[in-house]
């Protein structure tokens, strides 16, 4: 009898028959273990924002908190999310270079911590608004610095960017910074490297140079330093000779300098931002083989769902194409001796989730599995095309099964459709 995958005990057939496929499936034990292991070996002065735009889910967001996370979003509607997963607003920050009135005035009525501040010309409209509402906005500056980003998969800053302030504007500005937006009260320095960061050594030195920047940055435009975002970036292996960070050798070089930091300002918060390295390893995004084919001698799967679903598989913001890990569910303890293509439903060539994907032979109705999917799925997809929609959304905890997103269907993709017929076409 062939070996098949299971998440707590639960088998992945009889999860995929109540529930359905295409399906994401989070393990909420290994985003427990992960997030408890991660601030046991952190720094206590170095709190965890959960980054909402890795993986939104209501559900995963108030498993994150329950642990102990703070949240970091960047939108109306995913602050509303971390509220309704009973994130605080002292608990909040709001940062994306583009907010809108809305979502400023939204973060100055429920009182977030920090609003993270990506331009000048930002800091007069949250002036304007505060102004409106006879408050005082906290803000924090989002710094582009003038140094390069270390060991990163995708570059936030260091070069030219839609992120933050260049750190030379901000040192020109000087003094008067403060003074011209007397509604605004400057707390804080917010900078994010990169993303996919695999190098220990390359968290600490990018941590040690914002910590630096930071007290340089407040020093020069003279405002406290209530709070330091060191951003984060932490990374998790998907493809062939990746690693995983090792906690034990970041927490060595880490952990000293926040000792020093919190010993020269012992009432800064400190802050890591954390998505893809919190959830992305707990994720199996789950399709069945619909058909299967060969074409000018290749292996092809046909699936039930793919890219529409699962676009950080393709490769996106990466410039080498790799496979992230996949398995034909049922059948783990099969040797792999074929090379497959595994596609999705969509009407485009670009909708191939594997590539020569080393499988068993496949056949129509079997499961297959991309793992290490828990970070950037769907709400990074473009799910709507062709109509199909969102799929199920399954979180396994304490050895039960939760369904936390419902599967698109026909009636909920159109109803927010309006009817609109030319005069004297149709009855």
């Amino acid at each position: 009898m062939s070996v098949a995958f299971e998440v707590q005990g639960l088998p992945i057939t009889e999860l995929a028959e109540e529930f359905g496929t295409p399906l994401y499936l989070y393990d909420g034990e290994e985003i427990t273990t992960r997030f408890r292991g991660l601030r046991a070996a952190l720094h206590p002065a170095l709190e965890v924002f959960y980054s909402l735009k890795a993986n939104p889910n209501i559900s995963v967001c108030a498993l994150l908190h329950s642990c102990g996370a703070r949240a970091e979003v960047s939108s109306l509607t995913e602050l509303v999310t971390a509220e309704r997963a009973g994130v605080r607003p002292e608990d909040i920050i709001f940062l994306g270079p583009g907010k809108s009135r809305a979502e400023l005035a939204a973060c100055l009525d429920r009182s977030v911590h920090a609003i993270v501040c990506e331009s000048v010309e930002e800091l007069g409209l949250i002036d304007e608004l505060a102004a409106g509402r006879g408050v005082t906005a906290p803000v924090a500056l989002r710094v582009n610095p003038s140094f390069q980003v270390k060991g990163s998969g995708l570059t936030m800053g260091g070069k030219p960017r839609q992120f933050g302030t260049d750190e030379e504007l901000l040192l020109a500005e000087g003094r008067g910074l403060a003074a011209r937006y007397p509604h605004l009260r400057l707390m804080g320095v917010q900078v994010y490297l990169g993303t996919r960061i695999l190098s220990e050594e390359s968290v600490v030195e990018n941590t040690r140079r914002i910590l630096d920047l930071a007290e340089r940055l407040a020093a020069a435009l003279d405002f406290p330093l209530e709070t330091v975002d060191v951003g984060g970036g932490l990374g998790i292996a998907y493809f062939d000779n990746e690693k995983d960070l090792d906690l034990g050798v970041l927490a060595a070089g880490i952990n000293p300098l926040i000792e020093d930091f919190v010993g020269r300002h012992p009432d800064t918060r400190l802050i890591m931002e954390l998505g893809r390295f919190l959830v992305a390893a707990a994720g199996t995004y789950v399709t069945r083989v619909r058909y299967t084919k060969t074409s000018m001698g290749e292996n092809f799967a046909v699936t039930d769902g793919g890219t529409n679903h699962h676009m950080a598989a393709v490769g996106i913001g990466s410039y080498v194409k790799r496979n992230f890990p996949m398995a034909a569910l049922e059948r783990l303890d099969e040797p792999a001796t074929e090379p497959w293509h595994i596609t999705g439903p969509l009407c485009t060539p670009n909708d191939v989730i594997g590539k020569k994907v080393p499988m068993p032979p496949l056949r129509a109705g079997e499961l297959i599995g991309v793992q290490r999917s828990g970070a950037y799925g769907p709400t990074a997809s473009p799910v709507h095309f062709l109509s199909h929609g969102y799929p199920a959304e399954v979180l396994v905890l304490d050895g039960r099964a939760h369904l936390v997103r419902e599967r698109d269907d026909v009636d909920v993709l159109l109803a927010g459709q309006r009817l609109y017929r030319p005069v004297g076409q149709g009855d």
